[in-house]
């Protein structure tokens, strides 16, 4: 079984598609560009598909990534071509691998986002990104499916500027559980910045994270 990595793009409306919309659509697209899919054994089997780190609901994203298997070989580039030419504009196929072995959700290490805030004025977002920064611990809480859980947003972040006006860039660490762009806001908040009207989160990329602190491309070629 050969098994091929894709890179796919979530922008414009299609980034308020959930995760199981995009499954979904995604299926439909394997089966209408004729992908020769491996599927799993027993009584109901599956196609082999596995999906890594998938952006939140209402995010926008340069960086989604899954994972299939194929019965037979194929060039990585003509399924990348006809799986995107299936799915919707907003929804695009940009780039493919095949995999090296491996799981590809562990190469997904880090993340880089830029996150824009309606209704914050420019002093008070540049006062608390210091705040956040300079602290040692800052606690938020979301709800979980096992209830209200409270959590460091601090020790997972690894870069956070004011790129633009009312644009921060954000680094994140990924870990469990896994902090979101909108628990950094929360610990912006909580460092003295009012709550914004808006927040619009988009993902630039995602990947193994150096030792520099620098985040790769999960489809580059091992170098091992």
């Amino acid at each position: 079984m050969q098994k091929v990595r894709l890179r796919y793009t979530k922008t414009g409306r299609l980034r308020f598609s959930s995760h199981r919309d995009f499954s979904r659509a995604f299926e439909r697209a394997l089966k209408r560009a004729a992908v020769p899919m491996a599927y799993s054994s027993g009584f109901h089997p599956h196609p082999r598909i596995s999906y890594a780190n998938a952006a939140p609901t209402g995010a926008a994203s340069e960086a989604e990534y899954v994972e299939i298997g194929l019965a037979t070989e194929v060039d990585p580039e003509q399924v990348r071509a006809a799986v995107d030419e299936a799915l919707p504009p907003g929804l695009d196929i940009v780039e493919a691998a095949v995999s090296p072995g491996g799981s590809l959700a562990d190469l997904l290490q880090a993340s880089e986002w830029h996150v824009t805030l309606g209704g914050v004025e420019p002093t008070a977002l540049d006062g608390a990104v210091a705040a956040l920064l300079a602290a040692p611990e800052v606690l938020v809480e979301r709800m979980t499916k096992r209830g209200l859980r409270e959590f460091d947003v601090r020790e997972a972040v690894l870069a956070l500027d004011v790129v633009q006006p009312l644009t921060i860039g954000v680094g994140l660490r990924h870990g469990t559980p896994a902090v979101r762009p909108d628990d950094v806001v929360k610990g912006l908040v909580r460092c003295g910045m009012p709550e914004p009207a808006t927040v619009r989160p988009h993902r630039l990329r995602q990947g193994p994270l150096s030792d520099q602190g620098t985040i790769g491309d999960p489809l580059a070629p091992s170098e091992a």
